[in-house]
């Protein structure tokens, strides 16, 4: 069987990940991948140059890529092609046309995705989500991104929003999210509040102090995974998912994170059986956004793998 290629690129306000790929059938491997400074304060044109020069060095091989998938993180018109609000990147990038700009200067076809769509792509085809027809993911970062796998498809809604999970409204007069809402999953479980929880500076910082036995961040880690439990127990009632992936630098925590989150959905998910219901850490790491803008690019977002199939 034939191999085709497609890279993917994930546009970080910090770094700019690349991921070659290749796929053989439903069957999807790494050839390749690394990063480099996004060097956003250089302007767009400069990173969209950027993002054009390490497409034409995965070009120059016998691997050459077919197709272009960006992973972007926050809002884009997917019909235009264009960024319509990078909340961590210059003002520049609001309604910038990515696609045409790239396209141009690479020649050949580009798709752009929320990067937290595009991790839950990764995770279904080559990480903790294999084999499942219902998915749901949670990405905490920055902000909390959010996915929605069903009958092997990620769900994209009308205008690429589809899945955002973490704007859920948990405690409808908590506090303020940077979307405008208040009392969202976000406003309680995004970086700086994991790391108030627990007392550090950072949320790796929080992984290492209670990995070591800090009674504040193991507290701080579980009252974090108490209020994305809530959020998974919404979802488990509402997708009855197999599976539901956590990812996000915390995960790295474990059982510290992901015990707390499993007691909440058993105290409040009564008319599912949750033995069908499986909550695990993600397997991709820091290269998930780039393979699933990758997998995207190559537009079998669309397409029912048969391995998935009745």
């Amino acid at each position: 069987m034939d191999a085709s290629r497609h890279l993917g690129l994930d546009l970080g306000a910090t770094n700019l990940k690349w991921a070659l790929l290749e796929r053989r059938g439903d069957a999807w491997s790494i050839r390749d991948r690394g990063q480099t400074p996004t060097g956003a304060d250089e302007g767009a044109d400069a990173v969209l140059d950027r993002m054009a020069a390490l497409v034409g060095e995965a070009s120059a091989g016998a691997d050459a890529p077919g197709t272009v998938g960006v992973g972007v993180p926050g809002l884009y018109d997917a019909e235009r092609g264009t960024t319509t609000f990078l909340p961590n990147l210059p003002p520049e990038w609001t309604n910038l046309p990515v696609v045409a700009e790239l396209g141009r200067r690479v020649g050949m076809p580009v798709r752009l995705v929320n990067d937290a769509r595009a991790f839950g792509l990764a995770e279904l085809w080559l990480g903790a989500g294999r084999g499942c027809r219902t998915m749901a993911g949670f990405v905490l970062g920055t902000g909390v991104g959010g996915v929605v796998v069903v009958d092997g498809h990620v769900h994209f809604g009308h205008d690429g929003t589809g899945g955002e999970l973490g704007h859920q409204t948990l405690l409808p007069d908590g506090p303020p999210c940077t979307c405008g809402n208040r009392g969202c999953l976000e406003a309680f479980a995004r970086a700086d509040r994991i790391a108030a929880a627990c007392g550090t500076d950072t949320p790796e910082e929080a992984v290492r102090a209670a990995r070591a036995g800090d009674e504040t961040a193991i507290a701080g880690l579980a009252r974090i995974g108490s209020w994305l439990g809530i959020a998974v127990a919404n979802v488990a009632v509402t997708l009855t998912p197999e599976r539901v992936v956590i990812g996000g630098g915390v995960a790295q925590a474990g059982d510290l994170l992901l015990e707390p989150v499993r007691a909440e959905v058993r105290r409040r998910v009564h008319v599912t059986d949750l033995a069908q219901l499986e909550i695990v850490p993600a397997e991709l790491g820091p290269w998930a956004g780039a393979i699933g803008a990758g997998v995207h690019g190559a537009s079998v977002a669309a397409v029912t793998p048969s391995r998935l199939a009745s």
